[in-house]
């Protein structure tokens, strides 16, 4: 396994279409959850847990070449917000264009044709990494740490906080990280010999009551 694709994967400069969605923070800010860097870190470490672990978990589940249309179906019924559904697949769609340019793969392309409006993207990260020789490990841990590492970078815009600050977040919650992504690979290879049933179903209703406010919005900074 190639650690550089790990991290090209991971970058938040890959052209995967994250820098336009906030993973929710921007909702949160709104309504007043989010206002400075300890918010921040609690915000973050409760979509880690809840949202974040259920990325993770599809992730390495597709990584470890479950069938990515039963994957996106679980993602589906996992999501119960239209508008997060929406930006999943619009997420899915940039990733899924990226990593074909990127790691040419006949299992991407064949995705590519099975979903032309997108699949969930964290099946998609899993496909990605695959793609790029990783493992189940290497796309819990991208899943894990994008659903903090999103939010953190967009409230750094939404508050003009600290960008110091922000990675005193993200360094604090990197224990936590590593955890969740261990969890979800274990739960990923259960998932293989017990079928789809057997991922993370964590909820956080909150993340989903603020996409659908968000989606009503005239005028926002983030799509998400």
């Amino acid at each position: 396994m190639s650690r550089t694709a790990l991290l090209v994967l991971a970058d938040g400069r890959f052209p995967a279409g994250g820098h336009a969605h906030s993973g929710g923070a921007e909702a949160a800010v709104k309504a007043g959850r989010v206002s400075d860097a300890r918010s921040l870190e609690a915000f973050c470490r409760g979509r880690l847990h809840t949202a974040g672990l259920v990325s993770a978990a599809l992730a390495a589940a597709a990584a470890l070449g479950v069938d990515p249309a039963e994957l996106d179906a679980a993602a589906d019924a996992r999501t119960p917000s239209p508008a997060l559904r929406v930006a999943a697949r619009r997420l899915g769609r940039q990733l899924l264009r990226a990593a074909r340019a990127t790691w040419p793969s006949g299992e991407l392309d064949a995705v590519a044709r099975a979903f032309p409006k997108g699949a969930h993207q964290p099946v998609v990260l899993g496909l990605a990494a695959r793609a790029a020789g990783l493992g189940e490990a290497d796309a819990a841990h991208c899943a894990a740490y994008e659903c903090v590492s999103g939010p953190a970078g967009a409230t750094v815009r939404l508050l003009s906080l600290d960008p110091f600050e922000a990675s005193a977040v993200l360094a604090r919650l990197a224990p936590e990280v590593d955890r969740v992504a261990q969890r979800a690979g274990e739960v990923a290879r259960g998932v293989v010999h017990e079928g789809a049933d057997a991922l993370p179903a964590a909820s956080a209703p909150l993340l989903e009551i603020g996409a659908e406010v968000h989606a009503g919005w005239g005028v926002r900074l983030f799509a998400s």
